[in-house]
């Protein structure tokens, strides 16, 4: 079972910052979950919402800032994050932009041709099964991750005519029959996002694959 950082160690450092991603690694993390949008000069930035405003200082939409001014507030570019990492774990990228779809799976390929990564190294997951959808259209080699927050039979049914990888599943959603489908079709399991001792015991006892989590560490 691995231990997947939320968005790096969201519970103790500033969520999808170099820092989180640092502190993560610290704890030993198999993988760290992170999401990405576009800069207006169209540069893929590490920030979960489409806006600014949760996160910075600042207020607005993402794609209204330069990578630059991103940068200056604390959100850092892809490129940052994987070169923070370089390859001491593996990183699930998930879109939350669809047209950063292509530019993800540019920097993908790059990073596996010219930087000694593997694409085991990676996983693309979304909400938006269309972005799946055009990441086995256009590069198969890359894994791909359902995420679904409302059917275990949809999420099922879209990764067995996608050759996906995984089942990204809310927690709540999983019981010891769906489980036991999911890991019968041959998809990893990796539910998100399980905090509390009580909810831990629960996922732990259905044998996932993995486990996202702000807490890494308790996993």
């Amino acid at each position: 079972m691995i231990k997947i950082g939320h968005r790096g160690a969201k519970g103790y450092v500033a969520e999808n910052t170099l820092a989180s991603f640092e502190k993560a690694l610290t704890l030993n993390v198999d993988a760290v979950e992170l999401d990405v949008h576009l800069s207006s000069d169209k540069v893929v930035m590490v920030i979960h919402d489409d806006t600014v405003t949760r996160t910075t200082t600042k207020t607005g939409l993402v794609t209204e800032y330069t990578a630059f001014e991103l940068n200056q507030m604390g959100v850092p570019t892809l490129e940052n994050v994987l070169d923070l990492i370089d390859r001491k774990c593996i990183v699930n990228i998930e879109i939350k932009e669809p047209k950063a779809t292509q530019e993800v799976i540019r920097m993908i390929e790059g990073y596996v041709s010219n930087q000694h990564w593997d694409y085991a190294q990676f996983q693309i997951s979304s909400f938006n099964w269309e972005v799946l959808e055009e990441v086995s259209r256009t590069n198969s080699a890359i894994l791909t991750g359902v995420l679904t927050e409302d059917s275990i039979e949809k999420a099922l049914a879209f990764a067995e005519k996608n050759t996906c990888y995984s089942i990204n599943p809310y927690f709540k959603l999983l019981n010891p029959e769906n489980t036991q489908l999911i890991r019968k079709k041959g998809f990893k399991i990796y539910p998100w996002t399980v905090n509390s001792e009580e909810d831990l015991i629960f996922v732990k006892s259905l044998e996932v694959d993995g486990i996202i989590s702000d807490f890494p560490d308790n996993i």
